[in-house]
């Protein structure tokens, strides 16, 4: 297949763009700078520099590479700021989204995430709803989610990947990353918030098994939710970062999720658990 990937150059379409050339794909990669471009042709894949808030450029650049599939890994998490995510996963999933249609698309894969459903006292599974009444500030980040699911369901054939929190090269939980720097100031509180995790790698080959699922959202985390009283220490450990003292405190909403769903579809984390998962990521 032909597959435009949007965010190719993010932590998991670098991973991603190998695996679908090594499947047998041709893929046309978008990514907003110059050095993206050299990137994406190190890799193998045709490059597009493009910015995903204009419009009308989108559009051009989804009708020239006439794709079979849009894979939609657009973020913006360089600056840690919820509002510059939620202003991507609106105006950019709406110009992907109108450009796909006008290029007689009907295929989309696209990232969401596992921790916007309502709080519960299990870990979430994808008919649990989104936690769609949430104050500021998280309703920020809730009505970004919502709008890209919304914008993504009307293409016929969609696959909308929840991801877990990603943690390995690239992300935030790299050493050196934002949450090395959160440790060493003493502001990653050890509380009793529960996450899911995903590596990015796991990441990037759901992606590509998603090319192959019926549509609809699909939880991709690993085994094992836990509170940040237990991941948080592991972390820090990994990381060779002040460990600090468990406290109280976690939200509702910190849940985790459940991957029974991908899990019965064939996909299967190399890294089942965050336990190794931090200390080898390099």
């Amino acid at each position: 297949m032909r597959i435009f990937v949007a965010g190719a150059t993010g932590a998991i379409g670098r991973r991603l763009v190998p695996l679908l050339i090594e499947a047998g794909h041709d893929v046309i990669g978008a990514t907003r700078t110059p050095g993206g471009l050299d990137t994406l042709r190190a890799l193998g894949a045709d490059a597009r520099q493009l910015d995903v808030f204009d419009a009308e450029a989108v559009t051009a650049a989804v009708a020239e590479a006439a794709p079979d599939v849009v894979m939609h890994q657009l973020t913006s998490l360089a600056a840690g700021n919820p509002a510059d995510n939620a202003r991507i996963r609106v105006e950019g999933t709406r110009n992907l989204v109108d450009a796909a249609k006008r290029a007689g698309v009907t295929r989309i894969v696209a990232q969401s995430i596992s921790w916007a459903y309502a709080p519960g006292t299990e870990p979430a599974r994808e008919h649990h709803p989104l936690d769609l009444d949430a104050p500021a500030p998280r309703a920020t980040t809730i009505g970004g989610i919502r709008a890209l699911e919304d914008a993504v369901a009307e293409l016929p054939h969609h696959v909308i990947l929840r991801y877990g929190t990603l943690y390995g090269p690239g992300t935030w939980f790299a050493p050196g990353g934002l949450m090395a720097d959160k440790l060493a100031a003493g502001t990653l509180p050890a509380n009793a918030g529960v996450s899911s995790f995903v590596h990015v790698d796991d990441a990037a080959r759901a992606a590509v098994a998603a090319l192959a699922w019926p549509a609809g959202p699909v939880n991709i985390v690993d085994d094992e939710p836990a509170a940040a009283r237990v991941w948080v220490p592991v972390l820090a450990d990994a990381l060779k970062a002040p460990v600090p003292e468990p406290v109280e405190g976690g939200a509702g909403w910190e849940r985790g999720a459940d991957a029974a769903l991908a899990r019965s579809r064939g996909w299967q984390p190399t890294h089942r658990s965050w336990r190794t998962g931090f200390s080898a990521q390099g």
